[in-house]
């Protein structure tokens, strides 16, 4: 839609990124799975994780059929500009990524078991690309809420790396870091592959087994 150049695949920075706005851009007001509230706080006794793998289509659906999920909301996160439309995402110059927030119950699926479901959902060795989707806004990332996630994240990373090099990959180019501000993507890319069960999803794993949270 955008084309393609060799600026998206390098991070902008602040100086350079674009301006944005005040306000937050509009989104759905419910959530079209469940109908619950897509902007509901985290309930009690719940936790929430946010990762990014490439097209947030295919990667919301990947978390929203997994047992223990409450609410899946896409949006995006990571760059410098405040509150950004999709077109401005696609042209590089906020330095946000296409990212998945994921609020779920941890007494029925561990952040290690959505770790191993990040891992395994897409190829992180990739850099600023995934698959057919080329750009900044595609890279590999995972977000931590607090301390005990990253550490968790840097872990499951330092014990899927070997296993990805032996079937032949290269280095893991994943980001893992503090969890930044999030910014709900459109109303059309809340759940987009639910309301167009046919469109397009570029999100493929490497095939290699995670050796973390396979049995939480």
């Amino acid at each position: 839609m955008f084309g393609f150049s060799p600026k998206k695949i390098q991070m902008t920075d602040a100086a350079q990124a674009l301006p944005g706005r005040a306000d937050p851009i509009a989104t759905a007001e419910r959530y079209a799975i469940w109908d619950r509230p897509l902007k509901a706080a985290v309930p009690e006794g719940m936790d929430q994780a946010m990762f990014g793998m490439g097209c947030f289509w295919g990667v919301e659906r990947i978390f929203w059929q997994s047992k223990g999920i409450w609410l899946t909301m896409v949006g995006y996160a990571g760059g410098f500009t405040p509150n950004p439309t999709y077109q401005e995402v696609c042209t590089g110059q906020t330095g946000h990524n296409e990212v998945v927030r994921v609020i779920f119950d941890p007494a029925q699926i561990s952040y290690e078991a959505l770790l191993a479901k990040f891992w395994e959902g897409h190829d992180p060795t990739q850099g600023m690309r995934q698959g057919n989707d080329r750009g900044t806004q595609y890279r590999s990332g995972v977000y931590a809420y607090g301390d005990t996630q990253l550490a968790a994240a840097m872990a499951s990373r330092d014990a899927f790396a070997p296993r990805l090099l032996q079937a032949g990959y290269g280095a893991i180019t994943t980001e893992i870091l503090p969890a930044p501000e999030f910014y709900y993507a459109e109303d059309y890319h809340q759940q987009y592959l639910h309301k167009n069960p046919n469109g397009y999803c570029g999100i493929g794993g490497t095939g290699v087994s995670c050796p973390v949270g396979l049995t939480a």
